[in-house]
């Protein structure tokens, strides 16, 4: 199993919450439960600290990275500022094979809606599609720079979990969210996309703020986001 192998399974395992906010991980168990060596283990424990999804532990490895109702707050703010410039600028930018793709992901989106699968693969499909769709926007504004900065900010934990926590009725309306940031974007109105990027966002911030606080009264720890949504 070569490094980029073991950051991907792990990665998953943190984003899926097979590993617990919290949870310490050493190279020893990490290479016993993968099989291999410390190595690739070590090298992949760096690429997941760059990613924000681990956090290093003085002299004993690192643990699965935590969130607060803060940090969740800080980190959707910074998202609706970098989204909301970039849908203005795809609206400015965008290509027409850009315009079909993220057309393409808003379809399947909405076949992932109507062709439930098991829970957690149904979740993947739709993450999926919200991803292709966002990616594609941000490429759309044709900076790399902002492509890198978003990439630091938007956590991948956070967003599987917002899903988690979404009835039917949300999980759609968050499609419905895009249909409209497209139709700016088709129609080159700047204003409109980044204003209906930012709704989407900020929407998205207050559906974790309010899960994660019932999850976390009910847990008896009102300030560990991470820890409460771990019971999902």
């Amino acid at each position: 199993m070569k490094e980029t192998d073991v950051y991907e399974s792990v990665k998953q395992w943190i984003v899926e919450g097979d590993l617990e906010p919290g949870q310490r991980l050493t190279e020893e168990f990490l290479s016993t439960t993968l099989g291999i060596s410390r190595t690739p283990v070590r090298e992949a424990m760096k690429r997941l600290e760059a990613d924000g999804l681990v956090t290093p532990v003085k002299r004993r490895g690192v643990v699965v990275r935590s969130f607060t109702a803060e940090d969740v707050q800080q980190i959707y703010d910074i998202r609706a500022l970098l989204e909301g410039y970039a849908a203005g600028h795809a609206a400015r930018f965008r290509t027409d094979a850009q315009i079909e793709q993220m057309a393409e992901a808003v379809s399947v989106y909405d076949r992932c809606l109507r062709l439930p699968t098991e829970r957690r693969q149904h979740i993947h499909d739709l993450m999926q599609a919200n991803n292709a769709f966002h990616e594609t926007l941000h490429a759309a504004a044709h900076n790399p720079h902002l492509n890198f900065m978003i990439g630091k900010v938007v956590v991948l934990p956070l967003v599987f979990r917002s899903f988690y926590w979404y009835s039917a009725e949300e999980t759609a309306k968050s499609n419905e969210d895009h249909k409209r940031i497209l139709h700016a974007v088709v129609l080159g109105d700047a204003d409109w996309a980044r204003s209906e990027m930012l709704a989407h966002i900020y929407r998205g911030r207050d559906h974790v703020l309010a899960h994660a606080a019932d999850l976390a009264a009910r847990a008896g720890d009102s300030n560990e986001v991470g820890r409460s949504s771990a019971q999902l």
